[in-house]
């Protein structure tokens, strides 16, 4: 039997969902991890989050990309610099989080933050990237790294798309050709009224909403079979999460 890829959403501090999505998707050694990045912000175990996933790795094969709040994320560990946009949209309970920690445990999960990667292809032709690209070569050929864990054009594109284009039109997006299929976090569904993964095209939205009042969503990327925590803010009564910004 294939080993599976599982594909893990945007965690934002929620431990608990985390959990609880991995074992309704009862996963082994065997199967292979991408997690779409935005580990942090939001809840209150950040640091639980991200302490897990160094151990985790030791025993799972995992693809670690970077989203936009953990590039916020290390620049706070690493060089003490706290953004008001990041503060105000789930950094304070990040920080809190890391309040107490031993010098060892920041400079560990600071080495952890600095090897997270823009993106991430297979020998299958997809791609998993966090929010999106805007070049019609691909992200490689963006012009700013950034745009890798902001960019939400690819997947307004790819939603928004009206079905009569024909594949070979010359007004088929190019960016949408480039990859068999695209995995991408960031923008939530919950935007768009789901609470469980959406399709535009060929791309995938696994941004289910942990962050605020969704849930947490892992999907196998060969068969689309998913898993998800109960509602995140369920498992948080006391909490606003990122509600409270």
């Amino acid at each position: 039997m294939e080993a599976r890829t599982l594909v893990v959403g945007d965690i934002h501090g929620a431990y608990i969902a985390l959990i609880q999505a991995l074992e309704r998707a009862k996963v082994s050694p065997e199967d292979h991890f991408i997690f779409l990045g935005d580990y942090v912000d939001g809840w209150s175990q950040s640091f639980e989050v991200v302490d897990f996933l160094l151990d985790f790795k030791k025993t799972h094969k995992c693809i670690f990309i970077k989203g936009n709040h953990d590039a916020w994320c290390e620049q706070w560990l690493a060089n003490n610099i706290i953004q008001e946009r990041w503060f105000n949209n789930g950094g304070e309970a990040t920080i809190k989080s890391y309040s107490n920690i031993p010098s060892e445990k920041k400079t560990e999960h600071i080495n952890f933050f600095s090897t997270l990667v823009n993106y991430y292809t297979d020998d299958k032709k997809r791609l998993f990237i966090h929010a999106g690209f805007a070049h019609t070569k691909g992200p490689r050929f963006d012009r700013f790294d950034a745009d890798s864990n902001w960019d939400k054009t690819l997947w307004e594109t790819a939603v928004s798309m009206d079905k009569s284009i024909a594949y070979d039109s010359v007004f088929y997006p190019k960016r949408l050709k480039l990859f068999r299929e695209v995995f991408i976090g960031h923008t939530l569904t919950t935007d768009y009224g789901f609470t469980i993964p959406m399709q535009g095209t060929n791309v995938w939205n696994i941004d289910t909403g942990a962050g605020f009042k969704g849930k947490l969503t892992i999907m196998d990327a060969g068969t689309k079979e998913f898993w998800q925590s109960d509602f995140v803010a369920e498992l948080y009564p006391n909490e606003k999460g990122r509600n409270g910004c």
